[in-house]
């Protein structure tokens, strides 16, 4: 599998005259970064063939800027090499509209320098190497995140709605502007297939189709993006912020996956004589996602707030532990015992970046089959009401250094990527350290 395209001047001319036809003047050429914001630069129609072509120079630390764009001493893309620029390379099979502004379109691009070596600490090449190791074994991946947020005026910052009324119908649609996204979604190339409230005021839940490899974390790419730069045309502000509010129902990002045979398309995951339809591969790929829960916990919740969402009884699990059709569980198998047998990892925050939880599932399940792990046996009851698991990092800091400690999932990603991230994630969370919470002056500054 290529880690980034190379483009013919024959296949950069047809990608930009097939666009053309399709009326499109301007070409968003957008990347990935760490968090999984889009960032790039946008290119009339008169120069996209030259850049599919040659690539489109952009400043090389762009993955690895941390949440405030500051670039971080010592990764290796910033000062180290001068500040040089990379080279954007678009893949066509990525193009889509960009609904609410005329005659636009997008494209996903990777990065690579320009000796034509990848950015190996961009989250899309890390994908792409976990999607090709997972191909290398016979196995392709089947996969779909879901993103709950919420959605708040954008002056006042006020929830659309009050209360917690999850799945009531009248609410969910009591504001136009869900029923306009659904449809922006659908122009933008999401295969839209359910939407419903959540447990917070103002908080929604948008699902869309499971879909095979890099499409499926392009895909849930463009869908975090396409709602929080549309519904800012609508007055509305989309965000999703892990904990937003101290008491209120935090927002996650559920991620499904299973493993295919390449050459048939067999559901590997599915063994119709087992009693709950969990294959050995299936089981596993399982307990290899919980040897390793600990270190990719700083992948599925990157901020220190994603861990004010991790509490007992909430749905965010906070232990290692696996169920069948346990919502409590941070591994929830969904024993359908048919070709839709596949896990469920709950752990995973919505402020995440899709490719990184991906990559990140993938490496420790791919761990768990090369090492023909057993899978500890279903314990009985609420796997959250069992104390006897061991729990999940409680802070950031405790999961980086789980994600250092671990050998095995470190080499799986790749150092350079591991070390780039460790170095973002560890600026990021001593520059907010410094900063004095709004409720710490509240309860001491009168008072003492």
């Amino acid at each position: 599998m290529s880690l980034y395209f190379a483009h013919t001047k024959e296949s950069a001319v047809a990608l930009a005259g097939n666009l053309r036809e399709n009326s499109v003047e301007y070409v968003r050429f957008e990347l990935p970064d760490l968090a999984g914001l889009s960032r790039g630069k946008t290119v009339p129609i008169d120069h996209v063939a030259s850049y599919a072509q040659q690539g489109l120079n952009l400043y090389g630390g762009t993955v690895t800027l941390d949440s405030s764009s500051n670039p971080i001493p010592g990764t290796g893309y910033n000062e180290d090499i001068n500040f040089a620029d990379c080279l954007m390379v678009p893949d066509p099979d990525t193009v889509s509209k960009v609904p609410w502004i005329a005659n636009t379109a997008r494209v996903i691009c990777d990065t690579k320098w320009y000796d034509g070596t990848p950015q190996m600490a961009a989250p899309r090449t890390v994908l792409k190497a976990m999607l090709a190791r997972a191909a290398e074994m016979g196995f392709g991946v089947k996969m779909g995140h879901e993103f709950e947020f919420y959605v708040v005026d954008l002056e006042t910052r006020r929830p659309l709605y009050s209360g917690a009324p999850i799945f009531v119908t009248a609410i969910t649609h009591r504001h136009p502007a869900l029923d306009k996204l659904m449809r922006v979604l659908k122009d933008s190339g999401v295969d839209m297939i359910t939407a419903n409230g959540e447990f917070g005021p103002g908080q929604w839940e948008l699902n869309f189709a499971a879909l095979d490899g890099i499409a499926a974390v392009d895909r849930a790419f463009v869908f975090k993006n396409t709602v929080k730069e549309y519904l800012r045309t609508e007055g509305l502000l989309a965000t999703f912020m892990t904990k937003p509010y101290a008491h209120l129902s935090g927002s996650c990002s559920h991620f499904h996956l299973s493993l295919y045979e390449l050459e048939t398309g067999k559901n590997l995951f599915l063994d119709e004589a087992d009693p709950d339809g969990m294959s050995m591969l299936m089981k596993s790929f399982t307990q290899g996602i919980l040897d390793h829960a600990p270190a990719a916990q700083a992948i599925w919740n990157p901020t220190p707030n994603c861990y004010r969402r991790i509490r007992p009884g909430t749905f965010a699990p906070s232990n290692v532990s696996w169920g069948v059709e346990d919502r409590s569980a941070s591994v929830r198998i969904k024993a359908s015992k048919d070709k839709r047998q596949h896990l469920e990892v709950r752990v995973p925050s919505a402020l995440s970046n899709p490719y990184l939880t991906a990559a990140s599932t993938i490496a420790a399940g791919l761990l768990g089959v090369e090492r023909k792990a057993v899978l500890a046996p279903e314990r009985k009851g609420l796997k959250e009401a069992d104390g006897s698991f061991q729990k999940l990092p409680t802070e950031i800091h405790e999961a980086l250094a789980a994600l250092k400690a671990d050998e095995a999932f470190r080499a799986m990603l790749g150092e350079e990527f591991v070390k780039v991230y460790t170095l973002v994630k560890t600026a990021e969370i001593n520059r907010l350290r410094d900063e004095v919470p709004a409720a710490e002056t509240a309860e001491y500054f009168d008072l003492y």
